[in-house]
């Protein structure tokens, strides 16, 4: 078994609602320091045999059609090597 791993962001230019009320809520918790806050979504999906080229397109093609938005969100995929 191998594990691949998709995070999804809000891209950049896009308003994180999220991020902004857990930076707001770090200072009043005694957190100093921290400038930005961004949330975004962690899919780990268990791969059954070898992690090919093919099967990281095929794992692209899911982050695109349906783990992110490509509107709003960019996302990255890898191969959680601590697990393989």
């Amino acid at each position: 078994m191998a594990r691949v791993v998709v995070d999804v962001m809000p891209k950049p230019e896009i308003l994180d609602p999220q991020g902004k009320a857990v930076l707001g809520a770090l200072p009043r918790l005694g957190f100093q320091g921290v400038t930005d806050v961004r949330q975004g979504k962690r899919f780990e999906l268990e791969i059954a045999g070898e992690v090919t080229d093919a099967v990281l397109a095929e794992v692209e093609k899911m982050a695109e059609t349906l783990l992110s938005n490509p509107v709003i969100e960019n996302y990255t995929v890898r191969v959680d090597e601590a697990v393989r």
